[in-house]
């Protein structure tokens, strides 16, 4: 398989988890550009980010349509993790690759794992101001250190401590993916990483398209269903990953 058919098969599926499960896609991106496409951690990271904010962007659009969009309770949210998303961003530059790679195969079997068991209803209980502080800071730390954009964290997030209800966390999520992901990008301008646009630009397109086909399966299959899938791939990834930063 070429690079270019790489780029295009791994763009759609990225796409398919974020516009289907609102996170997850950017989990997946990292090691596609690594091992399928020679990128290095750094590049990948900063790669990843591009790619999901223009795929989250446009996902966000058709959930704004349906309404599933709880916009102050993101922009609050998205908002605690602006700083640690920039201040991590930075950090991040300055770290082993084998760190990098290491760092991300753990979150990654996190995030598997919690998508593993049942997810939380949401309700109309009271929200916990300080809890919420604390989980978008969190949120934006790993985005700018990782390059994710945190959605596999967020969606949790805004079910458990926020009480959404799971159709609109899934919507709000991808606000706060685009928000963090622009101030982690912020942070990664004018550090001189070198990325092959002829790689990403592809690879981004398939992800934009992918996202409106994800929102669309994500109302004819079972949302359970689903989220074991990709959580059984995604702990698979994060094995090998580790596996290949440690031998």
């Amino acid at each position: 398989m070429t690079v270019l058919m790489c780029a295009l098969v791994a763009g759609a599926v990225v796409g398919l988890a974020l516009g289907g499960l609102g996170g997850g896609g950017s989990v997946l991106a990292v090691p596609a550009l690594i091992y399928l496409l020679g990128f290095t951690p750094a590049a990948a990271t900063t790669a990843s980010l591009i790619i999901v904010t223009l795929t989250s962007v446009t996902a966000l659009v058709g959930h704004t349509r349906d309404g599933n969009v709880a916009w102050r309770t993101g922009l609050l949210f998205a908002a605690a993790g602006i700083v640690p998303a920039v201040l991590a961003g930075a950090a991040s530059n300055h770290l082993p690759q084998t760190a990098l790679t290491c760092a991300f195969a753990v979150i990654a079997a996190l995030a598997a794992l919690r998508m593993l068991r049942p997810a939380p209803t949401g309700n109309t209980g009271t929200v916990h101001s300080a809890r919420a502080g604390a989980a978008g800071a969190g949120l934006g730390a790993v985005t700018g250190f990782l390059g994710v954009g945190g959605g596999f964290l967020a969606v949790p997030a805004l079910v458990g401590v926020l009480n959404l209800p799971m159709r609109r966390a899934v919507g709000t999520s991808l606000l706060v993916i685009t928000v963090n992901s622009l101030a982690a990008l912020g942070a990664r301008a004018g550090t001189g990483t070198r990325l092959d646009w002829a790689v990403v630009a592809p690879f981004t397109a398939t992800a934009v398209l992918g996202a409106w086909d994800g929102k669309r399966l994500s109302k004819k299959l079972k949302g359970p269903t689903l989220q074991r899938l990709f959580a059984c791939v995604l702990l698979a990834v994060a094995a090998l990953m580790l596996i290949d930063a440690l031998v």
